[in-house]
């Protein structure tokens, strides 16, 4: 997955694409403790929930979509890779008929 977060004033926005189609994030973070929540909202389809915890090596936390949850950790790319781009990794993928 290819995404762009953009964290500011509380909020927290992006987009991105991955092996489901291209999404947008709309959430927010606090600054005191580091909770964030979201929407990833694939265009034309189904969306996700996030919650988690920012912290210096990235996002942690869970994901929910319909029945289906796991646990997730976006991270920055390494020095020398595309500026503002971050990985995600799912344990596995859900499909939803929505």
């Amino acid at each position: 997955m290819d995404l762009m977060l953009e964290f500011k004033n509380s909020m927290m926005t992006g987009e991105g694409a991955d092996g489901i189609g291209l999404f947008v994030i709309s959430g927010n973070y606090s600054e005191q403790n580091g909770e964030c929540s979201w929407v990833k909202q694939y265009v034309g389809r189904h969306a996700v929930d996030y919650k988690g915890y920012r912290e210096g090596k990235g996002i942690w936390g869970n994901w929910v979509v319909g029945m289906g949850k796991g646990g997730f950790h976006i991270w920055p790319l390494s020095e020398g890779g595309p500026v503002n781009v971050a990985k995600e990794s799912e344990p596995e993928e859900v499909l939803v008929h929505a």
